[in-house]
């Protein structure tokens, strides 16, 4: 019997994390996107209110939506998730008077991150854009409410599975050959629970395949993930978490007082040496 007829064993995948308090770097950012650093967690990145305004506009936004693509939440904006590209750059461009109304006449955080990074990606010879297609283009970010309640607020996944099945028409599998970098704002968290919890194991195809999440990422069962390390970020409203999309992560079950979890949400990630897409 030679190597390939040997059945592997899924791989466990050290994790390289950095917790702190502060704003985020460009440097930081970069080292994720470079896979220097599997997990970023910023205590305090933003400010309270700036949090607050977002929640209370999220909660009153027309374009408040439920989820129906079998992922239980409530969101404002699109989603790439198992929609074709006209779809979902379709949906981007309904959807952006009601992303942009999260914000109001605040000071947009996400955007200030993007802006950051472009200008130093752009020092270093490589651009920074949003995806496109002739459809429209993308957001820069979505806002999102999980709402699951089972043991976790959304189950264990992988974000790489949905970027390589995107499908032709899309810019964004071309990311799937170096880091999904997902970049999460937390505007508000419950009392206890709703942390984002990160498995030492970064799937391959065939683990995938093995656990019949192969188009999707979503969800592995705690069975499968039971032989890997985890660890939990505690996280409170003004934090922000960027993590390399390829391990599976998830979030935890929530409780305690009544406040929802929201989060705004976004990919980005190289699809050539000299460019890096943004998108949700």
């Amino acid at each position: 019997m030679n190597a390939d007829q040997v059945s592997q064993a899924p791989a466990i995948s050290p994790l390289s994390l950095a917790e702190r308090t502060g704003s985020i770097s460009t440097a930081e950012i970069i080292s994720v996107l470079k896979g220097d650093i599997t997990g970023l967690h910023i205590k305090q990145a933003f400010s309270s209110e700036v949090a607050e305004e977002i929640t209370a506009n999220f909660i009153r936004n027309p374009g408040l939506k439920e989820r129906k693509d079998g992922v239980p939440g409530q969101y404002v904006g699109a989603s790439h998730y198992r929609n074709d590209a006209a779809t979902y750059f379709a949906q981007a461009e309904d959807a952006r008077p009601f992303v942009n109304a999260l914000f109001g006449t605040l000071v947009d955080p996400v955007r200030g991150v993007f802006d950051a990074l472009k200008r130093e990606l752009h020092n270093q010879g490589i651009e920074l854009r949003l995806a496109r297609s002739e459809d429209g283009q993308a957001n820069v970010c979505r806002a999102l409410s999980w709402s699951g309640t089972g043991m976790y607020a959304l189950e264990p996944h992988d974000d790489v599975a949905q970027v390589v099945s995107a499908g032709s028409n899309y810019e964004i599998p071309a990311v799937a050959d170096n880091t999904v970098a997902a970049l999460n704002f937390y505007a508000s968290m419950p009392e206890e629970g709703g942390n984002v919890r990160i498995w030492s194991h970064k799937p391959t195809v065939t683990d995938r395949k093995s656990q019949g999440v192969e188009t999707t990422g979503y969800p592995y069962s705690a069975a499968y993930l039971d032989a890997f390390p985890c660890h939990d970020f505690q996280l409170k409203a003004g934090d922000i978490v960027l993590i390399d999309g390829g391990f599976v992560h998830g979030v935890t079950r929530q409780s305690g007082n009544g406040k929802r979890r929201l989060l705004l949400n976004c990919f980005f990630g190289f699809a050539r040496p000299d460019l890096v897409l943004w998108w949700t």
